[in-house]
Order: structure tokens, then sequence, then C-alpha cells
């Protein structure tokens, strides 16, 4: 008996993305660790992880709240280190038209993995795609839950050599995207930036910076560059 055009498309997002649940496990329980160690409790914790749903500025989040930053200082970081995400949804707008509703419903649960595995999808669709968000949002709560009732079980992650492998899912998914020399010089000039900028600035001041630079760098080389099958004007004529 054949699945639904929607389960269908949905349980292969779904399955795309749980290579990488590797990196999320640990992380979300180091979120729960340095969260306790900021005071919060069971039930924030978890809030945190289903309405907020970001990794890097829930960490962030908790890290002003335990220096105590203000309300608006929070929001306001939160809101900068996820400024990539509009230039993730500017991506997809071009790549996958979306109902309005479909777009809140994607807008919330759109994660880096999910947007990346999108972009090497032949043939995406919203089922794809909420699959692909699901299967990263199921792990991270069932386990900043556990981790959060559990206790100080990993009292720090890092020490047990796990803080490499997100930065590897991601090189695993950028790798194949790299299929000429445009993609090449805005890999590498975003990464270059990134790093340099995060001498003298913010961590999430200095990826958005290196993002939008690397976008339009890329965007203006992509303009200039003839599409694939498409002749020169010199072949035209």
């Amino acid at each position: 008996m054949s699945r639904p055009p929607f389960l269908h498309d949905f349980l292969r997002g779904f399955r795309a993305v749980i290579p990488l649940w590797l990196g999320v496990v640990p992380f979300a329980l180091a979120y729960v660790v340095t969260a306790r160690g900021a005071g919060l409790g069971v039930l924030d914790i978890q809030l945190m992880s289903a309405l907020v749903f970001a990794g890097g500025a829930q960490f962030s989040a908790v890290g002003l709240f335990a220096a105590g930053a203000s309300g608006l200082e929070i929001v306001l970081t939160t809101l900068l280190i996820n400024a990539r995400h509009v230039l993730y949804g500017l991506s997809l707008s071009q790549r996958l038209p979306l109902l309005p509703g479909e777009k809140w419903v994607a807008a919330h649960f759109l994660t880096d993995e999910a947007y990346g595995v999108v972009l090497a999808e032949s043939q995406p669709s919203f089922a794809y795609l909420l699959g692909a968000e699901l299967s990263i949002f199921a792990p991270w709560n069932l386990f900043t839950l556990g981790g959060a009732l559990i206790g100080q079980g990993l009292k720090d992650p890092e020490r047990l050599g796990v803080d490499f492998v997100f930065p590897l899912a991601f090189l695993v998914l950028l790798v194949p995207m790299l299929r000429g020399k445009v993609e090449v010089a805005v890999a590498v000039l975003s990464g270059g930036l990134a790093f340099g900028l995060s001498r003298v600035l913010p961590g999430g001041m200095a990826l958005l910076i290196a993002g939008v630079v690397g976008s339009l760098v890329g965007a203006a080389l992509s303009a200039e560059r003839p599409a694939s099958g498409t002749p020169t004007p010199s072949e035209a004529t």
C-alpha cells in the first residue's frame, strides 16, 4: 500500500536529517547544563526549546540571563543571531513557493540543518521541509526535557570531544554545493570574513555580516555568470 504524497515526502525529509542527530543530542544536553547553571527551571528550559527553538540563540540567551542582562538586550541579541533566517527565508521562497499558512509553520521550525537539506534536495516540497524541520525539533525538545529532568548528568560535553560534531555536519552539507569557482570563492570569503570579524566583534554580529556580504557577493558573481545551457552572445550570433 503506497503512502499519501504528503506523508511520503514528510518521511523523506525527516529521514534526511536523522544523521545529524549525533550533533543535536550533546548540544541539547549542553544547553540544559548551561541553562540550569543560569538558574532556569525545568519549565523555563523546556518552554524556550519549544517556543524559541534556536540552539545558538538559546545558549546566548541563558548566558545573558546569567549575566543579568535586560529582557530587551536578550531579545535583540536573539533577533540578531537569528537574522540569517531572513536570508534563508528569501532563498527558500525562490526555490519552494509556500502558501501563507505554510510559511508561518515553516518559519517557526526552520533550522540551519533543514535549510541545508532542502537546498540539496532536487524535488523539495512543504511536506519535505516540514519533515526535515521536525526531525530536529523532536530530538532537541526530547533531550532538553530529559536532560532537565535528570539534572546535572552531563557536566561539560565539550570535554567528551563532541563539540566538533556540528561544524563537521555543516561541512558535509557544504561540500556537495561547491560545484564551481563562484561557490568556492563565496565559501572561502564568508568563512574568512567570519573568522576575522569574530576577533573584534561578537560572534552573532560577525556571522551576520559574513553571511550578508557572502550572499551579496555570490548574487553579484552569479548574475554575471550565464546559466548552464544558455548561449553566450557570440554563440547566439
